[in-house]
């Protein structure tokens, strides 16, 4: 199963939130980075050889990606982004914008066959931007994470791509509830996750594989599961 993470609007936290979908999946999980910032919110230190964005530009075989992957703990490994001789990338548009329809289904055919050969799942995480659509008919499942701003679900509202589940980072004193963002999306929310900042102390220390939140966790695991 292939899971793909996305925010219409920056600062939604998708990449924290997709990296912690990850870490609590009870089965085998490879944590996909299209977005550049997932090894930084790991604690991990920047790839020193190409990445999953740089292999999408180019024209190599799909066994090119088994040597890319990294182990994260004992159960989650990373296809980290990279772009070029740059540490991590730049946005997901602006570098996965030329990707040829067929080579996102050479992808996700290689995540379909990790998923098998693992009996695990796959997380990828877009980051902040519209997903290419032949990226998104291709996945099983497409989770927009939003935080109930209404200038984030007008946005998500006016996108060609339809999540097929919402993930509502909670922030206290917002007038939008859980039903108003399924209204506004036409998807049901599937998980909540209250803002907070011991997940970005958490973060700020590398230390989000051990240190988020029990109550955080739990909630991502029901879904996760």
């Amino acid at each position: 199963m292939v899971t793909l993470c996305w925010a219409a609007k920056g600062g939604s936290g998708t990449t924290v939130v997709t990296t912690l979908f990850a870490l609590e999946a009870p089965r085998p999980t490879l944590l996909v980075d299209l977005a550049g910032e997932t090894p930084a919110v790991l604690g991990l230190p920047d790839p020193d050889r190409p990445g999953v964005v740089d292999w999408l530009r180019g024209s190599g075989a799909a066994t090119q990606l088994d040597d890319l992957v990294v182990d994260v703990d004992a159960s989650t490994a990373l296809l980290p982004c990279r772009v070029g001789g740059a540490p991590t990338g730049p946005t997901t548009g602006s570098a996965t914008e030329a990707v040829t329809p067929a080579r996102w289904g050479e992808l996700i055919a290689w995540l379909d066959s990790w998923a098998q050969q693992h009996s695990g799942t796959v997380w990828v995480d877009h980051g902040t931007g519209v997903p290419s659509a032949a990226l998104a008919e291709l996945v099983q499942h497409r989770l927009l994470v939003t935080r109930p701003c209404y200038l984030a679900l007008r946005r998500a509202a006016a996108s060609p791509i339809r999540p097929t589940g919402v993930v509502v980072v909670s922030e206290a004193r917002r007038s939008l509830g859980a039903r108003d963002i399924e209204r506004s999306l036409g998807a049901p929310v599937v998980a909540t996750i209250p803002f907070d900042p011991h997940i970005a102390r958490a973060v700020d220390a590398g230390l989000l594989v051990t240190r988020a939140p029990f109550t955080v966790r739990r909630e991502l695991r029901r879904f996760a599961a």
